[in-house]
């Protein structure tokens, strides 16, 4: 039976069981299955995703809000539910308690399921990309609450990057003003999401899943709060290279442009743009990118357990 531990939370009695007897568990976004990823894409991934994190020794926890309900995991036929929602809305830490007053369905970006994962206890989370600096925020203020987020709540984020779509070096400027550390996997460049490279030097780096957990006992041993990044690259054979890429990107910024998309709206409207502009090829790039974060949050996930 599923666990309720407050009046809108419930866990899944595998992770609730995982989390009971000190077993590693990765939670995992729901954006990118609500808004990420055209369907049956997106239940393919979502379903191969949790996949790679069991056969790594970990629990897969998807965090969403089903009918005003924050689910921590779902089960397979709730996750094929949500792959099909029309309309579902897209939740950080400003709505998300909005979303559980009205009985709404949504997924939860990085900012809500931190929140979610920390409360639930999960201390390893994978996405795709975290939100950031969109370019022109000098001019907008479009500034994602996932690097508030990353400031404040204790949960290891393991990623591909920010989303090539942003200003990146914006992006890790305000990472460094928050005190979160960056932490490059087994490379010397920050990674670009669908790139391996961009002309940014890791701010850290760490070569194994051990050392990241080490990190973490260590932060948590001096009393620092906050989460961290793992900036993971994506795998070479699946990437696109950064100088491609950003002829794709400029074409679909300049589209949304025109359209006069802002706000929470433009991140999907730029990938749902780039999917047709590169004919495919960046859907087939995220799912590896958010494959090979998983497997790697699922690792430091089976090391912090060990650590602890």
């Amino acid at each position: 039976m599923t666990k309720v531990l407050n009046p809108f939370m419930d866990v899944a009695p595998e992770v609730q069981e995982a989390l009971d007897t000190g077993k590693p568990v990765v939670a995992l976004e729901s954006t990118i299955i609500t808004h990420g990823m055209p369907y049956p894409d997106n239940s393919r991934m979502a379903a191969d995703v949790e996949a790679i994190i069991m056969a790594e020794g970990a629990v897969p926890a998807t965090i969403a809000i089903v009918d005003g309900r924050l689910k921590i995991g779902l089960s397979s036929d709730e996750r094929e539910a949500l792959a099909q929602v029309k309309g579902a809305m897209k939740l950080s830490r400003a709505d998300l308690a909005f979303a559980l007053s009205e009985g709404r369905t949504g997924g939860t970006t990085v900012a809500a399921t931190m929140l979610a994962a920390h409360l639930a206890g999960i201390k390893v989370f994978a996405t795709g990309g975290i939100g950031g600096v969109h370019k022109g925020a000098e001019l907008s203020f479009d500034i994602s609450a996932d690097l508030e987020e990353l400031g404040r709540t204790p949960v290891i984020v393991v990623s591909a990057g920010a989303k090539a779509i942003l200003d990146i070096e914006k992006t890790l400027e305000v990472l460094e003003t928050k005190g979160v550390p960056v932490v490059v996997y087994g490379a010397d460049v920050l990674p670009a999401f669908w790139s391996r490279q961009s002309s940014i030097k890791a701010p850290l780096r760490l070569d194994t899943a051990d050392a990241i957990a080490k990190f973490q006992a260590a932060r948590d041993a001096i009393g620092v709060v906050g989460g961290m990044l793992i900036a993971n690259p994506i795998p070479e054979t699946s990437e696109i290279p950064a100088k491609i890429m950003g002829g794709y990107i400029s074409e679909a910024i300049a589209r949304a442009t025109k359209k006069g998309v802002t706000g929470k709206a433009v991140t999907p409207f730029l990938l749902s743009e780039l999917l047709d502009i590169t004919k495919g090829e960046s859907l087939k790039a995220n799912i590896a990118l958010v494959e090979n974060n998983a497997r790697l949050a699922a690792q430091i996930a089976v090391s912090l357990a060990i650590t602890r």
